[in-house]
């Protein structure tokens, strides 16, 4: 039985609850609050930091590692690319949303409103970049829904609660989002904190 402590704020935990109900595997989740992380947390991910996934004798953190370990455990549906070059591909877009989107989140919370102001822009300067891809496909790699799309929905949900406006531009990636916003296991994965992110 697969284990989850998982954030109820947090983006990157959120992730990984999407791949779990899309999965749809036998899991359980418990939800801990990042403000009041038990002693455990820190004994199993020396960062202190969510999600955690405990499997038997198996312990992982960092949310894209996780879910690839899931997704090669299960692999129906499959959400990396069976093609060792798409599944490169895919891996280095990964990589590039943590260092263009996911690690200025922290300044926009976190960060004096200069800071924060700052990250804003980046944010929404390299989604803006990316909004034309949408224009003609469904999902990041095509018309198939893949861990991408996993990985950069939780900022998507999260773009009016942190303030982040899109300008015209932008529309295909708001479009894009509200079509994963649509999916059951999407749905199933949000914690009650993150229903109240969107009104």
């Amino acid at each position: 039985m697969m284990i989850l402590y998982s954030g109820t704020s947090c983006p990157f935990s959120q992730r990984c609850r999407i791949v779990l109900y899309e999965k749809g595997m036998d899991f359980e989740i418990r939800d801990i609050d990042p403000r009041e992380k038990p002693d455990e947390i820190a004994a199993m991910n020396p960062y202190n930091q969510l999600p955690i996934l405990v499997e038997r004798d198996l312990t992982l953190y960092e949310s894209n590692i996780i879910n690839e370990y899931i997704d090669e455990r299960f692999p129906h549906p499959q959400l990396m690319p069976a093609d060792p070059v798409m599944r490169g591909r895919a891996r280095l877009f990964l990589f590039n949303f943590e260092r263009d989107l996911f690690s200025h989140l922290s300044d926009v919370v976190n960060g004096a409103p200069k800071v924060a102001e700052k990250a804003r822009a980046i944010i929404r300067d390299n989604l803006t970049q990316i909004a034309p891809i949408f224009n003609r496909q469904k999902y990041m790699l095509g018309d198939e829904y893949s861990m991408l799309d996993v990985a950069i929905a939780p900022l998507l949900w999260r773009l009016d609660h942190l303030g982040i406006q899109l300008p015209k531009q932008g529309t295909p990636i708001l479009k894009y989002a509200e079509r994963l916003f649509a999916r059951p296991a999407f749905i199933e994965a949000l914690t009650p904190v993150e229903k109240a992110m969107r009104k």
